[in-house]
């Protein structure tokens, strides 16, 4: 793991980072309140000013997620 903070855009580390921190989870299973959560808990993510989270980029999370999965 990186020591690099981690925001909503860096989605293809978030995948990585989930499926370090989550290796027992089926990501194609995850809600996206809890994908929300799950990542708002990950060491180092930070919140930037401009970058919400939304509907769209926690598709893309959750895609990464299973493509690291796979």
């Amino acid at each position: 793991m990186s020591s690099e903070p981690i925001s909503w855009l860096d989605v293809d580390r978030i995948g990585e980072e989930l499926q370090l921190t989550h290796p027992q989870m089926k990501p194609a299973e995850v809600s996206f309140p809890t994908l929300r959560a799950l990542v708002e808990a990950l060491p180092g993510f930070m919140q930037q000013p401009g970058h919400p989270c939304n509907e769209r980029i926690l598709e893309a999370i959750q895609q990464s997620w299973i493509d690291e999965h796979d």
